[in-house]
């Protein structure tokens, strides 16, 4: 039997990437986990599952175990919302 299951709500870091690597820096310290240099406007970002790029407009999410991954920005806007504070 198929039963469904409630994602549990789950405070993450975020920043978009826009091309800026400071805001980048902010989120993940000096010590990026990114494989530079940045191709053709996208970055490569070591995570747990291999390198995945990350696209002008994507996010970096820093996950609930300190690990970073990219997210699209359709799938982030329908999965988070921005909290104040």
């Amino acid at each position: 039997m198929v039963e469904k299951y409630r994602k549990k709500p789950v405070l993450i870091e975020a920043v978009q990437w826009l091309g800026d690597i400071g805001p980048v820096i902010d989120l993940v310290g000096h010590g990026l986990p990114t494989a530079p240099p940045p191709l053709n406007g996208a970055l490569m970002i070591q995570t747990l599952e291999g390198d995945m790029r990350c696209d002008v407009g994507d996010w970096i999410i820093k996950g609930v175990q300190g690990e970073f991954y990219p997210c699209k920005n359709d799938i982030f806007l329908a999965t988070y919302e921005h909290v104040i504070g």
